[in-house]
Order: C-alpha cells, then structure tokens, then sequence
C-alpha cells in the first residue's frame, strides 16, 4: 500500500485519537504528511495521567509490540524518521518490556535504517517523563522532550506544521497506535462497522468506583451508561442507588442517575457537558457527596496546573478556596455564583485543556446536582454524610452498652463513661475520624453518623 492508501483507509475506519481530544486519526496524518519538510517526527504519547486510569500501562506492559507496529504503519503513511515514546517513569514494568520489544524489532530488521530491506528508515526512543499531567498536552510533552519545562504553548503554529524542534510532527495515544494493524490488515470498513455516528470502533475505558466489577474493558461505541454499569459491571456494590457517573477523568464531567441510557460516543458525552477524554469512568452511589467529589478533582488539576496562564493559575485556585469554603459550610450563594462564572472564564480562557478542562467537574455537578450545593450553603448540611464540618458523631443512649470499644480507639480521648454505662462523646473535642463507628459492634450499632443538627 502506497502511503496515501494507508491514510485513505484509516480515514475509512473512522478512528479518532483515543487519548481524549477525540480528533479524525486520518485526517491528522494527511496534514503533517502534506507539511514541507524532509525530516518529520513521530511521537506516542504515553503519559497517561488521570487518576484510575491504566488503559495505556495495560497496553505497553502487554503487548508493546502492537504500539511499535501502529508506529511504524503511522510513520509509513506520514514519512517520518524519527520516533518517540513519552511514557512517565511511574511505569516501570511498561518502559521494561517497552525497550525489550524495540531490541527485538532491531534484531529483526523491524526498526533502524532500510527496514526490511525497504527504502524506509525509522528509529524509535523511549523519554520517560517526570509525571507531569500537563505533559499529557501535546505541545507540553514535545516542549519535555525537548528538555524544557513542560509547559503548553499557543497554537497555531500546530504540531503538524511546526512541532518538535520545529519539525513537522504528529503525536497519537498509545491505543490509537495498537488499533492500527487490525484496521489494516482487515480494514478500514470492518472496523467501522463498530460504533454509531462519528464515534467508530471500540473504546477501552477503565471502570471503577461504586460498581461489583472494576476493572479495564473494551466496548464498541455507542454502548449506553446502563449496559456498562449493571451488565458489565454487574450493578452497583451493596445494591446501593446509582446517584451518576464521572467520565472523562478530572477534565470530565459528571452525569447523573437520569442519563444512563445515554449512548457513550464523543458526541453524545460533550452534548451533556461531559467528555469521552481517555476512557476512564467512575461510578458514585447515593453515599457520594457531589460536592466534594468536583472539590477533590479540582485540587488534582490545580495543584498540576504548570502555572503559565493567567485563568488557569488564579481561576482554579479561586475556584478551589470557593469549594472548600461550601464543603465547611461557610459559604453562601454568593459563593456559588462567583463559582460558576469563575468557572466559565478559566474553561474560556486557559492555554491548553487542563485549563479548560478543569471546570466541567464543577459545572456539571452545578447544573445537574444544583439541591446538593443549595443543601451544604442554605441549610448546612451535607446529603451524604461526607463533608467533615458538616456532620457530627454520636452515641445513642438506648443501644448503648458501654463495652468501652469506642472509647478505646478515640485517638483524641473525645468519648468518655465508665464500663457498662451509656459513653458520651465530646463534640468539641471530636475530630470527626470515624473510628468510633467502625468499632462499634454491628449488634449495638450505637455509634450514630448524622448531620450536625443531630446534636
């Protein structure tokens, strides 16, 4: 097959990028093959860094040679030279067996200069990366590789016209890549048979969370919410109620209970304010406090923002101090106000997608979880039990048996009675642990969790 044959069938096929940004995997090809330039780069980014997501670890560590393959029918159709893989050095085993299966490719003819005793010559060199979420965006990971600080640039220039050392360079997640033999050697219209719309093939997403089954699965586009939850993953643990579902990781977004049979595709997920992003999908029960979840998401993207803009360097900060202040029930709806248009601005304004990612957590759960925020700021109380400020412990007195159970694991000496007698706790000097609950005999079940109204 001539190059532009390669490109024209995986056009067919209908990949997309695999690694978030969702974008025609053909038509990314036939820009940076048409960019003038003898000397063009390949790269696989491999710097999978949302949190429970080891879609791409599984990949590397189990068959890195469907990556080397994928690379080498990508730098066919592209002309490149040169090759990359940018995979984080949390990945031990993966960049082990990564090196192992490019010697084996070298010793094979595979990889080096007139592979195959053809006229083509391609390289492959692994960078391993520091950990850097920012170094998941494309212009970051090439600026690392470069030896720089991974820092996002603005675009255009883009990567297929100038990217590494100013060469035209494409960038494909590791998935994409291991897709791409099967595509050719049974092609493009077999594996689009897959899928609906503009959403072709499978999709590997990593499932976890509140459900039976947690674990890596692969399942054709177009699958709903419902079959991936209760077939899949075989419902939800202690049969408790499904309150929604995070996807996309922590640039996703999160869908209630309502939307579980929606149909995961790229188009679809961002209509509800969501995104496909890398596959990993999380799902929450009735005991999950929304409001803390986009809390704890938004401190991940915070703390990894690399600071080079404005809107993502003070706006998710602003955004942060917003949130805690309502999951310790000071806040008020002000607050909340302030919150959603600091939100937008940051999502409108930032360099890159972790900028612009970082507020769909927060404006999803606004839109669809609007009570649970009026809760924590209008009656200050949390719905679920899980905002520290917000509840209190305590001991009924009528179940109480005064075995002196809780008493013993209270780490600050809070709880007070004598043996066989009802205990008390100290609510000003509890630290709300929780140890006194989970001591507490199942029989007895004195040990209460309530909102702090309780008292």
């Amino acid at each position: 097959m001539s190059p532009e044959e390669v490109i024209e069938e995986v056009k067919t096929s209908g990949l997309r990028g695999r690694g978030g940004a969702g974008f025609p995997t053909g038509l990314k090809w036939e820009f940076c093959r048409r960019s003038p330039g003898l000397e063009k780069y390949l790269i696989c980014n491999a710097d999978e860094g949302d949190p429970g997501a080891f879609m791409d670890r599984s990949i590397l560590e189990g068959d890195p040679h469907a990556v080397i393959e994928g690379m080498l029918i990508a730098a066919r159709a592209i002309g490149c030279t040169r090759g990359f893989i940018y995979c984080r050095a949390e990945y031990p085993l993966a960049l082990k067996r990564l090196q192992l299966a490019i010697d084996q490719a070298e010793e094979l003819g595979l990889l080096g200069d007139h592979v195959l005793g053809s006229d083509m010559s391609f390289d492959i060199t692994i960078k391993e990366g520091a950990g850097a979420f920012v170094c998941g965006e494309e212009t970051a990971l090439m600026a690392s590789i470069e030896g720089k600080r991974g820092m996002p640039r603005a675009r255009p220039p883009f990567p297929a016209n100038s990217g590494l050392w100013g060469k035209p360079t494409n960038i494909n997640n590791v998935e994409t890549l291991a897709n791409l033999s099967s595509i050719i050697n049974n092609g493009g219209s077999w594996y689009s048979a897959w899928g609906i719309g503009r959403s072709r093939g499978t999709k590997t997403l990593s499932l976890a969370g509140a459900v039976r089954r947690t674990g890596l699965i692969e399942v054709p586009l177009g699958i709903t919410l419902r079959e991936i939850i209760y077939g899949i993953g075989g419902g939800i643990s202690g049969d408790k109620a499904c309150k929604g579902i995070l996807t996309g990781g922590p640039s996703g977004g999160c869908l209630p209970a309502a939307f579980l049979d929606l149909p995961v595709d790229y188009e679809s997920l961002t209509e509800k304010g969501s995104i496909m992003g890398s596959g990993s999908m999380i799902v929450i029960d009735e005991d999950t406090c929304v409001v803390d979840t986009a809390r704890f998401f938004l401190s991940f993207t915070q703390s990894e923002s690399c600071g080079k803009c404005t809107p993502c360097r003070i706006g998710t900060r602003q955004m942060l101090a917003s949130l805690e202040k309502i999951t310790r029930g000071l806040g008020d709806m002000t607050d909340l106000v302030r919150l959603e248009r600091i939100a937008n601005v940051v999502r409108s304004g930032s360099l890159c997608g972790l900028g612009a990612g970082a507020p769909n957590p927060v404006l999803t759960t606004i839109k669809y979880f609007y009570e649970e925020y009026e809760a924590h700021i209008l009656q200050k109380r949390c719905p679920a039990l899980v905002c520290r400020e917000l509840i209190s412990y305590f001991i009924d007195e009528l179940k109480c048996q005064g075995c002196g159970l809780c008493l013993e694991s209270c780490p600050v000496d809070a709880i007070s009675g004598e043996k066989g007698a009802v205990h008390v706790i100290d609510q000003s000097a509890c630290i709300k642990c929780g140890a006194c609950l989970e001591v507490c005999p199942e029989k007895f079940s004195a040990v209460v969790k309530g909102p702090v109204q309780c008292i």
